[in-house]
């Protein structure tokens, strides 16, 4: 029985690395492409540099110059990131909080819209979106954020809501006794205990709002806003030609902080999504 379970570990390893392998795959053709001329990219594009294709830092440097301030997108990005979080982080815990204390038809029916949210296709909405959002002028990176507190709220209220569960009861009713209010309870009390699956919400949305395209592509206005994502498509030079070395790296020096970024926080994913999915 131990040898078969040894065995069947193996073979899951194995089959699990080369699912790793696969995955990593894009990323390491990202990072030796953006080291390489243009034309060896198109030609050579799985080859390592040689002395011939290797371009040094040429494609960073022409990346952040071509196609507008790269700096610019970068500022914008990290604004809507922050923001969109930080309004999702709030409001959503809020929300989950009440939900799951206030035992009402109405407050079942919040949290049932929300999950359903969660399997709604973006696809079946931007283009009502858009609309909406540029009638109320929903379009700069300071008001974008009001969008993707929408769109994060399901799975955001999900976790809350089964966390916010498994906490006592009468620790909150303590602190009504000792004089909080609603607000003092919710800030003095529950949130410190909502801390594990406030940084793994936090962490995933801000991946999402970080990596997203689609809907800063169809809400901001890109004659004055860019994010990365945008910044990079529009990396052309002359006569529309696609430098795809300095597209490649940006690509990768845009992918570099959030890998980083989820290298330093995945155990808090994982105890969140634990603590927000299993308890209660």
């Amino acid at each position: 029985m131990k040898q078969k379970r040894r065995i069947g570990a193996t073979i899951l390893t194995v089959v699990l690395s080369l699912i790793s392998v696969i995955y990593v795959l894009p990323v390491v053709a990202v990072a030796v492409n953006s080291f390489k001329i243009n034309s060896f990219v198109k030609s050579d594009t799985f080859a390592l540099p040689t002395a011939e294709s290797f371009a040094g830092w040429d494609n960073f440097i022409t990346g952040m110059t071509l196609g507008g301030t790269f700096w610019s997108s970068v500022f914008y990005s990290v604004v809507i990131t922050i923001l969109s979080t930080a309004l999702i982080l709030l409001f959503t815990s809020m929300a989950a909080w009440y939900i799951s204390r206030v035992d009402s038809a109405f407050c079942r029916l919040v949290y049932f819209l929300c999950v359903f949210s969660m399997v709604v296709p973006f696809q079946m909405v931007m283009f009502t979106l858009s609309k909406t959002a540029d009638r109320l002028d929903f379009d700069t990176p300071w008001t974008i954020p009001v969008i993707y507190l929408g769109f994060g709220a399901g799975l955001a209220v999900f976790m809350f809501v089964g966390f916010v569960k498994s906490i006592p009861l009468n620790i909150e009713e303590a602190a009504v006794i000792d004089g909080c209010g609603p607000l003092r309870t919710f800030f003095n009390v529950v949130v410190p205990m909502l801390k594990p699956t406030m940084i793994s919400v936090g962490i995933l949305e801000i991946m999402w709002v970080w990596n997203d395209y689609l809907l800063p592509y169809l809400v901001l206005d890109r004659t004055k806003y860019m994010t990365i994502p945008i910044h990079i498509q529009y990396l052309k030079g002359s006569y529309g030609t696609v430098d795809l070395g300095a597209t490649m790296a940006l690509i990768l020096l845009s992918v570099i902080p959030v890998i980083i970024f989820y290298l330093c926080c995945q155990k808090h994913i994982i105890k969140g999504v634990a603590a927000g999915a299993v308890k209660g």
